[in-house]
């Protein structure tokens, strides 16, 4: 059994990130603070023609016919790059769900358009009631009672909320159920909600602690104290080094995940999706926080400043640990799976 990804699936992810610098560096996510809507402009055409928003989606629908572990790196690649726009869950929750469970009629009016990138679809998970880009999106997969419904806008109502991340509009939705919208009544499909919305959150903290790394390690080589480099002393050099141990231990877990969804079933002997996403969410938000942590202790005062960039990844990093349930929640899940639970 071959685990290591092919050479398209990493010139693709190189792509990507080429993409991201070139569209969506610092000073523009910066600025989508201050969007109406927390875009980037032109950000989502672009991604939209490079194929990423349609890599789920059949072929039969303008879509690249991929599988979640030809997107697992892509979606490292946006949290590497903080990009605001709503992408995972409009490509790795919402057009799977779609396509996998969805009657034929509602799958053909949406698929299309969410791969072309004419319509904007999120998700919302089965654990929280916020919804992240609601008030733009034309269609919010959403969860209640065991079931699954796609509800298009206009169908709901949406209240904005504060993020700390002002780049991440998030909404409290009110909605109700109704037979047009139901694409499952499947208990099991709200935890492929679940377990998706979840990889998808631990994939972009993946990329969120190696950009964190990566600034901090710069940083600390470059800024002097005594006249020598503070990245000489030991002490930052652990800090360093425990994020990168902290991201090599999830990143393997999160590509685990990623194949156990793409073939429906865990590798390991007694294993199970839900308990592969799980750990891979509970390790990431770990991990991340980790680094969001040593960031700040290796920047010193700086890095409290709104006015350095280092403040944009420290809060995604922050938010998606705890979106789509933090570590604690997730290890009880684990527990709860494995039969360990009280």
């Amino acid at each position: 059994m071959r685990f290591a990804f092919t050479d398209d699936q990493v010139l693709f992810a190189d792509t990507v990130r080429d993409i991201l610098a070139e569209e969506c560096p610092p000073s523009a996510v910066r600025s989508a603070w201050d969007d109406p809507e927390g875009r980037v402009p032109g950000l989502w055409e672009t991604l939209a023609a490079t194929g990423v928003l349609g890599v789920a989606a059949p072929g039969s629908h303008g879509g690249l016919g991929m599988s979640t572990c030809d997107l697992v790196l892509l979606l490292e690649e946006l949290g590497y790059a903080a990009c605001p726009e709503p992408v995972a869950e409009h490509a790795a929750v919402a057009i799977p769900i779609l396509r996998d469970h969805a009657p034929g009629p509602l799958a053909d009016e949406w698929l299309g358009r969410a791969a072309d990138g004419s319509a904007v679809l999120t998700a919302g998970s089965p654990i929280d009631a916020l919804v992240l880009a609601a008030e733009r999106a034309d269609l919010a997969l959403l969860c209640t009672g065991g079931e699954v419904h796609a509800v298009p806008a206009g169908a709901f109502a949406s209240t904005p909320l504060r993020s700390v991340d002002h780049a991440r509009r998030l909404s409290r939705v009110d909605w109700s159920p109704t037979a047009d919208t139901l694409v499952s009544d499947d208990p099991s499909v709200v935890d492929e909600v679940l377990d998706r919305g979840a990889l998808a959150a631990a994939a972009q903290a993946v990329g969120v602690g190696r950009r964190l790394l990566d600034l901090t390690v710069a940083y600390v080589a470059e800024r002097e104290q005594f006249g020598r480099p503070v990245g000489a002393n030991q002490a930052v050099k652990h800090h360093c080094a425990d994020v990168a141990i902290a991201l090599e231990f999830a990143r393997p877990l999160v590509h685990l995940a990623a194949w156990s969804l793409a073939a429906g079933e865990s590798p390991e002997e007694g294993g199970s999706v839900a308990v592969d996403a799980s750990m891979a969410k509970a390790a990431a938000s770990d991990a991340v926080d980790r680094a969001c942590r040593s960031a700040l202790q290796c920047h010193g005062a700086i890095g409290y400043t709104i006015e350095y960039d280092l403040q944009l990844w420290l809060k995604r990093g922050w938010v998606l640990a705890a979106s789509w349930g933090d570590a604690r929640w997730h290890r009880r899940r684990i527990a709860t799976r494995l039969g360990l639970s009280a």
